[in-house]
């Protein structure tokens, strides 16, 4: 089978590899969407691999149909056929934080995790551990479930850290994927919404997606423009999502006393001086993807609630064209891209 890996140096080799074989209780997967995460250009542009053999295939945002089951695997967990997301850790199996959907965080065993220490998505066949499978609503595109379960679902899983949000004012800084993402959740879920980012196509996208007001903080005084939207009070909810540290920064100067802030964006330094902030009694939180049984939540809701998570991608491509497609990505100018079977 094919499988692209990142040689290092912002280079893309698309690699054969053999055919996976499911052991027990695992699975193979026909890929038939591989989605690109801002977190793949960590590594695509990393200096050149020490093991260039060793080197593992890329992509974790993965959807696709069950092409082969190992034994021990009940039908209900999966057979051949089935339409499958797939949640992109696993773990021990046993600790309480596996036990709970969270294999991420499991407290006994370094997790697996694809492209880092498993092959990852962007090829063929994908081999996992079955019980990492999600149904994938017959409604729902390929490309949709390869989103729920990273990007998308990780702005899901940001909101539901936050809470009730209906009724409340959220400000979401940065309308990549995920800030898109969690602008349209937050608007579908009764909440008065404000989008925030630096990139005009963002934010017209954001208004698509159901934002009720779009700030340009490029050319702005963000604390400005936000009192001006709430009377002076701020957003009771912010959700940062660039990973900025200044940006983080911005979200603790905006948000409404007794607010919330949750950082979703990987990188950003988080500061604050008791004495500035005492009198607000905010409340700050962070979150990191979601839990397999939020996972199929997610996909429940955007399911009845016949959300556009397809709109999100703006170029789609196949494996052969790999490296065009990084090249672009690499740019970070628009969108986001998947890899189509």
């Amino acid at each position: 089978m094919r499988g692209v890996v990142f040689p290092g140096q912002s280079g893309v080799e698309i690699r054969e590899f053999p055919d996976p074989i499911p052991g027990p209780g695992e699975v193979v997967v026909r890929v038939r969407a591989s989605g690109m995460c801002g977190s793949d250009l960590h590594v695509y542009r990393s200096a050149a691999a020490a093991e260039p053999a060793k080197l593992l295939i890329q992509g974790h945002e993965p959807c696709g149909e069950v092409a082969a089951v190992g034994p021990g695997v009940p039908a209900q967990v999966a057979s051949v056929g089935d339409r499958v997301m797939i949640h992109h850790y696993w773990g021990c199996t046993t600790c309480q934080e596996c036990r709970s959907g969270w294999p991420q965080l499991c407290s006994t065993a370094e997790p697996r995790v694809p492209t880092l220490n498993e092959h990852g998505a962007h090829a063929d066949y994908m081999k996992i551990p079955a019980i990492q499978t999600i149904p994938l609503p017959e409604s729902l595109s390929f490309s949709t479930g390869a989103a729920l379960g990273c990007g998308t679902g990780t702005a899901w899983g940001a909101l539901a850290r936050l809470g009730d949000v209906a009724g409340k004012t959220v400000a979401i800084i940065g309308q990549g994927p995920v800030g898109l993402s969690a602008t349209m959740f937050a608007a579908s879920l009764g909440a008065r919404t404000i989008a925030v980012d630096i990139a005009g196509n963002r934010l017209e996208q954001a208004q698509k997606l159901g934002a009720d007001a779009v700030i340009n903080s490029a050319g702005t005084d963000l604390a400005d423009a936000i009192r001006d939207l709430t009377a002076g009070r701020g957003p009771e909810l912010v959700i940062e999502t660039s990973g900025i540290t200044a940006a983080a920064a911005q979200a603790l100067e905006i948000v409404a006393t007794w607010g919330k802030v949750c950082f979703v964006g990987i990188g950003a330094d988080v500061t604050f001086n008791t004495r500035d902030t005492l009198r607000r009694q905010i409340t700050l939180l962070t979150s990191w993807t979601l839990s397999t049984v939020d996972l199929m939540r997610c996909a429940d809701y955007v399911d009845r609630n016949k959300l556009p998570v397809d709109d999100l991608f703006s170029h789609r491509w196949t494996l052969d064209q790999a490296e065009e497609a990084y090249r672009w990505f690499n740019k970070q100018s628009d969108g986001k891209g998947v890899f189509e079977a």
